[in-house]
């Protein structure tokens, strides 16, 4: 496949940036990159293009330089709240990719970050607090506190269970008579205010003689 020679007057992801000589196809060069205005062709009249392309290379990156290092400040001070399922015994179902931290950062911050910027060495697969490193620029790199939390609702607290089931033991032992069942005072019963007259003294009885004949 024949090559040819161009020179680049836009970033091209894996290809090159501004100014930059590259060798590539030549149907690649003139049915995409010529009619895109992404390169021009190597010749005598566009070498003298070359310095004008090299300035707006290097305005470009001191601009992306500033832009990432602002970024990376403010970085360092927010804290990306995840909130994920998990079983009873708090693991996480599934993991959160770089992906997924892209995706929170511009629904909650409203900030645009490539997800391959985003390090990490494995998925995170677990609740609490967590450091991702963010590689913004090749001589900018900012850390990131990622908080996931649980959104399935806390089981109530098994405390109660034995305290209960110690309560319902005790009452089957007492049906079954192997306790004897407390021994509970009567209630004195309240005096009525008929009772509670003096009882009326009884005269005594005065036996009569007998008369004499």
């Amino acid at each position: 496949m024949p090559k040819t020679e161009v020179i680049l007057t836009s970033n091209v992801v894996g290809l090159g940036a501004e100014s930059d000589h590259v060798k590539v196809a030549a149907g690649y060069a003139r049915n995409y990159l010529f009619p895109q205005g992404l390169a021009i062709p190597l010749t005598a009249a566009n070498r003298r293009r070359l310095d004008a392309l090299r300035q707006r290379r290097a305005e470009r990156e001191a601009h992306e330089l500033n832009t990432m290092t602002e970024l990376a400040k403010g970085l360092q001070k927010m804290v990306l709240l995840l909130t994920v399922k998990t079983g009873d015994d708090g693991k996480m179902f599934g993991a959160i990719t770089p992906g997924a931290i892209a995706d929170e950062m511009k629904h909650q911050f409203d900030v645009a970050i490539d997800k391959k910027k985003i390090y990490l060495e494995h998925p995170l697969r677990t609740l609490g607090e967590h450091e991702v490193e963010f590689r913004l620029h090749q001589d900018v790199t900012a850390k990131l506190k990622v908080r996931i939390e649980s959104t399935t609702p806390v089981s109530a607290p098994q405390a109660e269970a034995p305290a209960a089931e110690a309560r319902e033991g005790a009452k089957s032992r007492f049906r079954e008579g192997r306790y004897p069942r407390p021994v509970t005072k009567e209630k004195e019963k309240p005096v009525t205010a008929a009772k509670a007259e003096p009882k009326k003294e009884r005269k005594p009885r005065v036996e009569k003689k007998e008369k004499a004949g």
